[in-house]
């Protein structure tokens, strides 16, 4: 089985984020493997105990997006490619999914296995888009995959619901939460992972130009939620702690 993985290099939500001139500031940033994308290799690499194949994992980024791509090759990726977006000023998921098209549409994917979202931008868009490029079915947010010959039974998540679909390969998978428990990578694959094949490609190397994946949409502004006031705790009978919550409710908090 022909698999890939689509991966993007995140900050770490769970660090302290700065701003700067509208812009997050990336040297104060810490960066991980998107969340959603983990559970997408997890399902990838358990897709290839069971059926064979390889796994390739392919990300766009600097340069410096090798150390999260290493790190999916300790996990147990057989390959990685680095896509370098450095002379690209604006991204959206357009761009990411044309780029992404450009390199996947003579691989004869069998599967291809994405985060649902990535937890900076969390558009969940570019595994659809990339789809609907490459002319294959896309199913989203799942939970459950079975495989067999050449059709996928698949259990996604719908708003605290489960809904079942049949597909047929060539797919595109979006991964959620509750589909497995990713593995943390091994000393032995941390080992392995340095004599892996990674390659590096450019827009030129896919036959693009900048125009051609110039962004459809703008970001406006990039800020910090404001930081929450200290809670109230309400005195008095509950009577009274009624009373006053909805007098709250309505002169500060005006919501009611």
């Amino acid at each position: 089985m022909n698999i890939y993985i689509i991966m993007k290099r995140t900050f770490d939500t769970e660090e302290k984020i700065s701003i700067k001139g509208g812009k997050v500031h990336k040297d104060d940033a810490e960066f991980i493997i998107n969340p959603y994308d983990e559970y997408a290799i997890e399902e990838a690499l358990k897709l290839r105990e069971e059926h064979g194949g390889e796994v390739t994992v392919v990300t766009i980024g600097e340069a410096e997006a090798e150390k999260e791509l290493r790190t999916a090759l300790a996990m147990g990726a057989d390959k990685a490619v680095l896509i370098d977006n450095e002379e690209i000023e604006e991204v959206d998921p357009f761009t990411t999914a044309t780029i992404l098209a450009s390199f996947l549409k003579d691989k004869d994917a069998d599967i291809i296995l994405a985060g649902n979202l990535s937890v900076d931008g969390s558009s969940g868009q570019v595994g659809p888009r990339l789809a609907e490029e490459l002319g294959i079915a896309v199913v989203t947010a799942i939970t459950k995959l079975t495989i067999n010959d050449d059709k996928a039974t698949i259990e996604r998540d719908v708003e605290g619901d489960i809904e079942i679909v049949e597909a047929q390969l060539p797919l595109l998978v979006t991964c959620q939460q509750g589909l497995n428990e990713p593995r943390y990578p091994s000393l032995p694959g941390i080992m392995k992972a340095k004599k892996k094949p990674l390659d590096t490609l450019d827009l030129d190397d896919l036959d693009l130009d900048e125009e051609d994946v110039e962004a459809k949409s703008k970001t406006i502004e990039i800020f910090l939620p404001s930081s929450k006031g200290a809670g109230k705790i309400l005195d008095g009978d509950l009577k009274q702690q009624a009373q006053e919550l909805i007098s709250l409710l309505k002169t500060e908090a005006k919501v009611i």
